[in-house]
């Protein structure tokens, strides 16, 4: 019998990146009609975690951008402040208690809130008693600094955690219930995250589908290593969840973080995103 999860989402943050990064090929005068660009063209969004427990283990999903940032890189990016240990502590939970952290890629947004500065200064693990777990690819990647960006891939947020990293080669079971599997073009090494709870499935998407807006094919970003393989993931991924009634969880969408899809019965290509209102996400998913 599969084991079921209980699981609550976390907001570990509010920030903005460049309207047209964030859509890639698609023209502002249509992305522009789904979320409004401020002064300096740029969307919300949110770095949006899973806390995930089983009795035995509490095991954390992503880790948002983290609190490590000069006061020039949170005006660039419009961060709040806000971090996945703030988070936390509004559950309740000491971050020691944290036994396994999964992340679907190591790109700042994402990984930044493994590490967190200490009294002295200095950049320390934010879950010392953590197994952290990413692709073999993308660890590889991300310490040698294999981007088209010159500032995802940051040592601060990588060399404090090196000992603590179990490194997962492909799909794997990492605990009863709880899956990785690739769906790169993002990155090289990008994973989601499928585990399943009382009412079945739900799949953590990671930067395959950001947000809400990013359901059509050719939403993807600007950001993805490889756009035609990321649009692929995206279908797959689409397809199953569609097929199979996942709930999927978006990491960076502000408004409606989980949703379910829906195929459109005339286009296999087309799906619409259904908002779920879950009693599973309803302690947190308002803050």
């Amino acid at each position: 019998m599969t084991a079921t999860w209980s699981w609550k989402l976390l907001k570990a943050g509010s920030f903005r990146l460049d309207g047209g990064s964030m859509f890639g090929v698609v023209p502002k005068v249509l992305w522009s009609r789904l979320v409004e660009p401020d002064e300096l063209n740029r969307i919300p969004l949110h770095a949006n975690c899973l806390l995930l427990e089983d009795g035995e283990h509490k095991v954390l999903i992503e880790t948002g951008c983290g609190g490590k940032w000069a006061e020039k890189d949170r005006q660039i990016f419009a961060m709040d402040g806000r971090t996945i240990l703030d988070a936390l502590r509004e559950e309740d939970v000491d971050p020691n208690e944290i036994t396994r952290v999964i992340v679907t890629h190591l790109h700042f947004d994402h990984a930044g809130g493994l590490t967190h500065l200490d009294a002295n200064g200095n950049a320390v693990s934010s879950f010392p008693n953590a197994k952290i777990l990413s692709q073999k690819t993308e660890w590889e990647d991300a310490v040698a600094g294999r981007s088209t960006m010159s500032r995802t891939y940051l040592r601060d947020h990588l060399d404090p955690v090196q000992k603590q990293m179990r490194l997962v080669d492909g799909e794997a079971e990492i605990l009863p219930g709880l899956r990785v599997w690739p769906l790169t073009g993002h990155t090289w090494g990008h994973q989601v995250v499928r585990f399943a709870d009382e009412a079945g499935t739900v799949c953590f998407a990671g930067d395959v589908m950001p947000t809400v807006h990013h359901v059509g094919a050719a939403f993807s970003m600007g950001y993805d290593m490889l756009p035609h393989a990321n649009m692929q993931s995206k279908l797959t991924l689409l397809r199953q969840a569609a097929a199979e009634n996942w709930r999927i969880a978006l990491d960076h969408e502000p408004e409606t973080p989980v949703v379910r899809v829906q195929a459109d019965p005339a286009d296999a290509g087309r799906f619409a995103l259904e908002p779920v209102s879950d009693p599973t996400i309803a302690s947190s998913s308002d803050r």
